[in-house]
């Protein structure tokens, strides 16, 4: 945290630190949670008194931006608690009054990164895009045994403030609360990619205008990955927009195997919905994939970088090899090369990054995520930007420890 500057809460680290940053148009609240002054959890273990706390500070940190929860685009909750995603879902919506309400992601997790933690909350906000002239939204369906928890509102799909859109996640959950395909993990990924493109498409976009793509699925192996990153990628054509996909170890309904998101960019000119060009680099020390897929490590467009997902894999190769195998801050130093050497393409540097968004192996102990953030901050330099971490208890197999993407200022 700055300290020349008011303290209003901050994470419970040693390293200096930004609670947001802005890129173009977009501000970046990275992972409010229910903090105080002195980083610590001021309602431990009590899912809704810090679902309060952590938007109060989300409100917070939009401030100094300039921005409040109004000005809020896509809203991203990961969330530990015996809770259905609705049910969390509609906890935060209340705290948006004005239509449309933002598109709200959730992910449940087994573990937080901080001691008594039961959820952290991520925000992309546009200054004032409620008063401008192109808003469009899409509303997802309710099944009929939630629709009581929204009081008769709305709850957002995909929504688009200008150039910008946000595609709520989601998973094979039918509009009747069915879990389709609940042994098929492709067949679940195609059943939401649809939905996604309908909502895309009534927002006058398509996977193409994609600047961003996340994703969990349930594997530890290539073997179990592999169908799901097939699956996924023939929805998109090259050039693919970045991507990060990761194990999850929860997910709900019952039967739910993998859920996915999105993130886009698209102008209106002259009347009609037209593509943004975008400059994309790819050094060749940076990795690439085993299997033919469409994405990009790094794009460029309106003043913002949007990174892919970095893994410790090995340079130059597309084997599917690893470095400094379960060595987490090893990795994590190495990964932060790997982004080093992507910004440098676009003529920026790690300190540019406004946003980073951390994926890292944990036995779930509060110790373990101050390290692995002095790590990021060694090599970041300066404050870190506003971020979001996310302990996992396994990542995509037992040798890798980390992933990490972010978006920079461009």
């Amino acid at each position: 945290m700055d300290k020349t500057a008011p303290i209003i809460w901050q994470l419970p680290i040693q390293r200096a630190h930004h609670l947001s940053g802005s890129a173009g148009v977009l501000s970046f609240i990275g992972g409010a949670g229910d903090f105080d002054a002195a980083g610590r959890i001021r309602n431990p273990d009590d899912f809704e008194r810090q679902i309060q706390g952590a938007m109060a500070n989300v409100a917070e940190a939009l401030a100094v931006e300039s921005c409040n929860l109004d000005d809020v685009v896509r809203l991203k909750a990961h969330y530990t608690a015996e809770r259905n995603d609705w049910e969390v879902i509609a906890a935060l919506a209340r705290f948006f009054t004005t239509d449309p309400m933002p598109a709200i992601s959730t992910v449940p997790e087994p573990l937080q990164p901080f001691s008594g933690q039961t959820i952290q909350i991520q925000a992309i906000a546009q200054r004032g895009w409620r008063t401008h002239s192109d808003i469009r939204s899409v509303p997802r369906p309710l099944p009929q045994r939630r629709r009581a928890l929204f009081d008769d509102r709305t709850v957002t799909a995909g929504l688009r403030t200008g150039e910008f859109i946000a595609v709520a996640n989601r998973t094979a959950e039918d509009v009747d609360g069915t879990m389709l395909h609940p042994d098929d993990g492709a067949a679940q990924t195609h059943f939401i990619m649809a939905k996604h493109a309908k909502t895309l498409a009534a927002l006058g976009a398509s996977f193409q205008d994609s600047v961003k793509m996340e994703g969990y699925y349930f594997g530890t192996t290539r073997e179990q990955w592999v169908p799901l990153a097939e699956a996924r990628a023939s929805h998109f054509r090259e050039p693919g927009p970045p991507a990060t996909v990761v194990p999850c170890h929860r997910l709900n309904p019952e039967g739910a195997l993998t859920k996915i998101e999105v993130m886009a960019m698209r102008e209106l000119w002259n009347g009609f919905d037209k593509y943004i060009p975008r400059e994309d680099h790819w050094p060749k020390r940076v990795w690439d994939w085993p299997i033919p897929l469409p994405y990009r490590q790094a794009i460029r467009l309106r003043d913002t970088i949007w990174l892919g997902g970095q893994v410790p894999s090995r340079p130059y190769s597309n084997k599917g090899l690893r470095v400094l195998d379960g060595q987490l801050l090893p990795q994590t130093r190495f990964t932060m090369s790997y982004i080093e050497d992507l910004l440098r393409s676009f003529e920026r540097r790690p300190a540019d990054l406004k946003l980073m968004v951390c994926y890292f192996i944990s036995t779930g102990t509060e110790a373990e995520t101050i390290a692995f953030a002095a790590t990021l901050g060694d090599y970041v330099g300066g404050a870190l930007p506003a971020m979001t971490l996310v302990p996992k208890p396994m990542m995509h197999s037992p040798g890798i420890t980390v992933e990490i993407w972010g978006v920079a200022q461009g």
